[in-house]
This record gives structure tokens, C-alpha cells and sequence, in this order.
């Protein structure tokens, strides 16, 4: 019987153990999946826990992309399709002395449009001017870097208050050192265009009308997404092995791989990259392009406040803000969850908030737990102009994210091209270190490795 191995339970790893038995039932076998995860719990990144009197608040993701269709499949397939939510109308917004809601004409912070754009308080008269030079410049050499597309078409204003403060809240990046090519609108605009307000807005006129939710999640929290594809998996058969690192993997005499002496014919590692690389020391001659990928540490802190009508007045109708890097102390991204959920709603007058702590360049080793709610107690107040009887905290819980989101440095792509010709046929990687943050994406990555060492190991 063909045996694979998926290193990693997060929910990359959980999503191969189910792609290898599928790839494996259309390809004529019937594999023995075991899937190793390090630590004492599968999950990885997502976790989900009781708070502040409700079942379930995400620790880590809170939601993912309908448009990008394999978590929503993921979901149906194991049982969750009927208790999908979606997000509320509730707006976001950024704060730059005071909040401004996000303008409606943007593609990921990239203006596409000139209404609201010009109309927003969020950019000074002058950054609008700038940024409406932008149809007339010649074209751009942004050398696989975000910042630099967007500094030289848009201006500095538009770089600091719309495009990093919304793509590095959703990758915890500086997008300064950024791969423009790791986002895929972006790249797409810059590459079909050379102005790319008037690509933006001729690919927002040819999109079809939005016809459903952008995100969705389950009612439990993200983490029954993972409960339920770890069940499903276990059910179909696959081996789940909590509390049980890998630490060498090494060629079989025989063939195939000893993974600390068991024998597997196949192995997708669903590993953050410097784990990767270092198991893989044995088997390619080079590791360095994985040691090469960084990754941010995060905090999230979860608040239950107890607000005053002056705080409800500011707090209703907004799912959030983000916090340009120009703007950043130590809180990043502020999600109002009580009012961005209907179902996260404790009693009247109490809002359950989630506020992210830290990204590339703004380190949060240092940070302990108290520190961090002393931090998100004057910061919040502050970005919302209240007092300290304007948003009590009657309850915080700090979780501490290491290594969480990998950082797509300019050249991202052809490095992990590079990784995956050097390794063996039936090898593979996936994740968020290697295709792309978010659960669909990593999903999808899960699904190719599991295809490629199926297709290696029956060759």
C-alpha cells in the first residue's frame, strides 16, 4: 500500500491528508495518509476559544474569501455549508487623525476611481492632487515591489494611508519590501495597464455585479472549519498524530522516505519554510532560498468593553479601522467583531473587539500580555477620541501569534519555483509560506502538493 506522510496539522496539512485520498482514489490506489503534527493541538494559525460569555471569537482568522472558492468547498464538503455566516454591511475604515471610511472606489487600497476617492477627508488636497497625475505618467519599473508601483504612480499619501494600511493589515507586511507578484490584482493591473486608476476602473466596469457575501465564516468560528476537516479526514481513514514532530527525513535504501525511521513513500510538508528547510537538509542540496523567507509575529487581543453612547455613536455601522504605517505605535488593525458578526453580540452595551498588534518591521517579541492590553486600552481610546469611562474593558485574552504571517519578499514566486524543481517527485510543499496567505489559498496549495506526490509516488 502506497503510504504518504503530511507533515504540518494546520489546515494546509489537514486539507492534503483529504487531496491525497482523493488523487490517490483517481489514480487507481488507495493510500495510507498519516498526517504528524508538532504540537499538542491541529489547527496551526486558527484557533478559536470561548470569550467574554460567547461560545466561540476567533484567536487568529476570522474569515475567508468566497471568491476564491476552496475553503467554501472545504466547508460544504465536511458538513458546514448550512452554518456558513457572512459579515454584516458594517464599513472599514483607517484612522489618520480621526476615521475615515475606506473609499468604495479602490482595488486593495489602489484608487480605481475618482468619486469617493475625491471626496474622502483621508487624503490631503495636495496627496489628491498627486495621485491624480497618475493616468499621465509614463510607465512604471516597479521591480516586483508594491511600494515602489504605488509611490511612483500615486504619490506617498496613497501609499501610506490606503494601499500598505490595507494590503499590510491583510499580510502584516511593509509593502515597501513587498512582492507586488505575490498579489495577484495588483500584479494583473500593473502588468495589463500602464495607468492603473484607469485599469482599475475598467476592470471594476467589467465585473459582473456582486452577486453574494465577500467573506464568510463558520457560525462556531473558524476553528470548526478545522474540527470538522480533521473529523472528516479521521473518518475517510487518515491517521492524525498529535504531539509528534518530525525531526529527520532522510531516502529509504528502498525507496521512498524514513521520516525518524518510518517509512513513507511520499511526504507533502505543510511546514512553515525554516521547519521545511530544515528537514529537507538531507534530501536537496540547497536550502537557503527557504531559510530566505521571513515571517511577522503577531499579537491578537481579544476586548470585551463595556461602551458609553459617545463610544456606540463612533463604534456603529463600522466593522473596524486599519492604522497607517506612518500612524503605527503598536496596534495595526482594530476589528470591531460585534458589530462586523451579528451572531458576536454579548448583551447591550458591551462590544466584543479583536486588535491586531504588531507586522513586519513593528516586532512584538518583547511584548507580555499586560503590556499589550495597556497598549490596545490607550491606543483604541486615542484613535476614537473617548475617555476611560468611554470604553471599559471588562474582559482581555492575549494570544501570541510567532512566525505568523511568512513575508513575500520581491522575487517571492521565483524562489519557490526554484524550491520545488529541486525537490524529489514525490515531495512537495504547501502553505502560507510558499502560495499565498489565507485559508483559501493555502488550501488550494494543499490540494496541488497532495496531486504532485500522488502522481510522483505511483510513477
Amino acid at each position: 500500500m502506497t503510504r504518504i506522510a503530511i507533515l504540518g496539522g494546520g489546515i494546509t496539512g489537514l486539507a492534503a491528508a483529504l487531496a491525497a485520498l482523493d488523487s490517490g482514489a483517481a489514480s487507481g490506489i488507495d493510500p495510507e495518509v498519516h498526517l504528524w503534527e508538532a504540537s499538542d493541538r491541529i489547527g496551526g494559525k486558527i484557533a478559536t476559544s470561548p470569550f467574554a460569555g460567547l461560545p466561540a471569537v476567533d484567536e487568529g482568522p476570522d474569515a475567508f474569501l468566497v471568491r476564491m472558492p476552496a475553503a467554501v468547498e472545504l466547508a460544504q464538503r465536511t458538513g458546514l455549508g448550512d452554518a456558513l455566516t457572512s459579515p454584516t454591511g458594517a464599513r472599514a475604515a483607517v484612522w489618520h487623525d480621526g476615521l475615515h471610511s475606506l473609499p468604495s472606489d479602490i482595488v486593495l487600497g489602489v484608487p480605481a476611481g475618482v468619486g469617493s476617492f475625491a471626496r474622502s477627508g483621508l487624503l490631503s488636497w495636495r496627496g489628491k492632487a498627486r495621485a491624480g497625475l497618475e493616468p499621465l505618467l509614463p510607465p512604471t519599473d516597479h521591480g516586483d515591489s508594491i511600494g515602489r508601483l504605488v509611490r511612483a504612480r500615486f504619490g506617498d499619501e496613497v501609499h501610506d494611508r490606503l494601499v500598505d494600511a490595507l494590503v499590510g493589515s491583510i499580510y502584516a507586511t511593509d509593502t515597501d519590501r513587498a512582492s507586488l507578484a505575490a498579489v495577484p490584482q495588483l500584479r494583473a493591473l500593473a502588468d495589463r495597464h500602464r495607468s492603473l486608476l484607469l485599469g482599475g476602473r475598467s476592470a471594476r466596469a467589467a465585473a459582473p455585479p456582486a452577486s453574494g457575501p465577500i467573506f464568510a465564516a463558520p457560525l462556531a468560528g473558524v476553528g470548526a472549519l478545522v474540527e470538522a476537516t480533521a473529523q472528516h479526514a479521521a473518518d475517510r481513514g487518515v491517521k492524525i498524530h498529535t504531539g509528534r514532530p518530525a525531526t529527520l527525513v532522510e531516502p529509504a535504501g528502498t525507496g521512498g522516505w524514513l521520516i525518524d525511521g518510518e517509512h513513507a513513500d511520499a511526504v507533502v510538508f505543510a511546514t512553515p519554510a525554516p521547519v521545511t528547510a530544515a528537514l529537507l537538509d538531507g534530501i536537496v542540496d540547497d536550502t537557503s532560498a527557504l531559510r530566505a523567507i521571513d515571517a511577522a509575529d503577531i499579537i491578537m487581543v481579544r476586548i470585551a468593553v463595556r461602551s458609553s453612547a459617545a463610544a456606540q455613536r463612533v463604534i456603529r455601522g463600522r466593522s473596524g479601522y486599519l492604522v497607517p504605517k506612518s500612524r503605527q505605535r503598536l496596534v495595526t488593525a482594530v476589528s470591531f467583531a460585534s458589530q462586523k458578526w451579528a451572531h458576536l453580540r454579548p448583551d447591550d452595551g458591551v462590544e466584543v473587539m479583536r486588535v491586531s498588534l504588531g507586522r513586519d518591521g513593528l516586532p512584538t517579541a518583547g511584548i507580555g500580555e499586560r503590556e499589550a492590553v495597556d497598549a490596545v486600552r490607550a491606543e483604541v481610546r486615542d484613535h476614537l477620541d473617548l475617555g476611560p469611562s468611554d470604553l471599559a474593558i471588562e474582559a482581555a485574552a492575549v494570544t501570541r501569534w510567532t512566525a505568523a504571517f511568512p513575508q513575500y519578499r520581491p522575487g517571492h514566486l521565483q524562489r519557490v519555483a526554484r524550491i520545488e524543481d529541486e525537490l524529489p517527485p514525490a515531495v512537495a510543499v504547501a502553505g502560507a509560506s510558499y502560495h499565498g496567505i489565507g485559508i483559501p489559498a493555502c488550501i488550494a496549495s494543499a490540494r496541488r502538493a497532495a496531486e504532485r506526490v500522488i502522481a510522483g509516488s505511483v510513477s
